[in-house]
């Protein structure tokens, strides 16, 4: 008989919302956090991430990271800042990649909290960074990369596998064993047929499955993503606009760089200027070019995605972008309009007709890209309200997340029923929806959590 207390699950995020990934599992006298990511959206939301947090961070042993995402890795050096000691675990491409998005989320957030006290807009009187450049570097150091499908001994008798998601670089399901039970955790699972990702491995089982739901409710268009986008270029550009794409710097940015260098290159659209406006976005292609074993692009693709934009660097560069009226595309982070040098971009060019705004993945709610999906007809934007006169297109053949029926057809390939499958990271009619799915489809028990709830994993409700 084990001395230790039965293990538990504890869902601390990415209940009821697609962001804030933090799920921590007590067994055999380990505390292990798999994922630890940014609540972002709605305020009620964004305001978790500067609570405490609800364990003490030095009491947990390891992190286990699925991707680099921030909604999964973004708190990461605020947990170390608020004591956690121990060791991340990811996969060699999730750690590099991280290597330019907490940095730079760092920065961000610094940037943001001194035009706030400048600019007097915030609800503090002394607006501060939840962390900075200097300790997301300094984070980085306590990372440790593994292979995928190598299981990684976590001690006492715990281990865990990374297994490949398919959704961006480095992207892992992982898979835990716990003296004989099999924990599953989804992470986000790509597109069957993604233009650069290969496919997410299939579901092989497990005796307590977590899934995402990001699209738990959606079917993906059956289009073509050059098919769709080659006529939206060209009529702005006939009529003189400027086409903002807003993408995040890792994984969407790259598609779109893909597909707009194949369509110049045969002719499809305009010979127009193309401006990568993103730092960490150049930095995270290059990346791509490092580890063709993960991704199907070709290296001719590989190298004109690369080349298509011009890669803009300094502020002063970005500003400059805002001052000229040629047509162009500007493809600049962040996706959902959350921060970033996009902002800039919509408050000079959103108030134009000719203009055109191409939302190209999930916008979470409560997000500035969910209002403009919406049809909002201003933003808000350092503390002003700026209009929205331009067109707004939403791309449906660019997400990079599994719809409904591809992870219906995840989970079918299991040979056995999990004991339960807790749905997570999803919005709630999206995790509904796929429970209700799972349960008549497949008829296996499945069941949406609430937030900071905990189960037994032996007797998993």
């Amino acid at each position: 008989m084990s001395k230790f207390k039965p293990p538990t699950l504890r869902f601390l995020g990415a209940t009821g919302t697609v962001t804030g990934s933090r799920y921590l599992l007590e067994a055999e006298g380990r505390r292990i956090l798999v994922d630890c990511g940014l609540f972002q959206g709605y305020k009620q939301l964004r305001l978790r991430n500067h609570r405490p947090f609800p364990v003490r961070p030095k009491s947990i042993d390891t992190v286990l990271l699925t991707h680099a995402h921030l909604d999964h890795s973004g708190y990461i050096p605020a947990l170390i800042r608020a004591g956690f000691d121990g060791r991340v675990i990811c996969t060699v491409s999730t750690a590099e990649l991280c290597g330019l998005i907490l940095p730079d989320s760092g920065h961000l957030q610094e940037e943001e909290a001194k035009y706030a006290r400048r600019k007097k807009y915030s609800d503090h009187a002394r607006p501060t960074p939840l962390y900075t450049f200097k300790e997301a570097q300094a984070a980085l150091t306590r990372f440790d990369s593994v292979p995928f499908s190598k299981p990684v001994d976590l001690g006492n008798g715990i281990t865990a596998e990374f297994i490949p998601a398919g959704h961006l670089l480095g992207a892992a399901q992982i898979r835990l064993n716990i003296s004989g039970t099999t924990v599953h955790f989804s992470g986000d699972l790509g597109r069957d047929s993604d233009p650069l990702m290969r496919p997410p491995e299939p579901f092989a089982g497990a005796d307590v499955l977590i899934c995402e739901s990001t699209y738990g409710n959606r079917l993906h268009e059956a289009l073509d993503a050059e098919a769709e986008l080659a006529p939206v270029i060209r009529r702005v550009v006939a009529r003189g606009g400027t086409i903002l794409i807003p993408a995040f710097a890792v994984g969407r940015a790259q598609g779109l760089m893909y597909h707009i260098a194949r369509l110049r290159n045969s002719g499809e659209i305009p010979d127009i200027p193309v401006f990568l406006n993103s730092p960490m976005a150049t930095d995270a292609t290059e990346i791509y070019h490092n580890h063709h074993e993960e991704h199907h692009v070709d290296w001719d693709d590989c190298i004109a995605m690369f080349e298509i934009a011009h890669r803009v660097r300094s502020v002063k560069e970005s500003k400059a972008l805002n001052t000229n009226s040629f047509p162009k595309i500007i493809v600049s982070a962040s996706g959902m309009l959350t921060g970033g040098r996009i902002l800039h971009h919509i408050a000079s060019y959103g108030g134009d007709r000719r203009n055109a705004i191409l939302l190209s993945g999930f916008q979470a709610a409560g997000t500035r890209g969910a209002a403009l999906r919406a049809g909002a007809d201003h933003l808000r934007i350092f503390g002003k309200d700026f209009p929205i006169e331009a067109e707004v297109i939403e791309l449906g053949s660019f997400s990079g997340h599994a719809d409904a029926d591809e992870l219906l057809r995840w989970l079918g390939a299991a040979t056995h029923p999990p004991r339960m499958t807790y749905i997570t990271h999803g919005e709630p009619h999206a995790s509904d929806a796929l429970r209700f799915r799972i349960e008549h489809e497949l008829g296996w028990a499945a069941r949406v959590p609430e937030h900071l709830e905990a189960i037994r994993l032996e007797h998993p409700r």
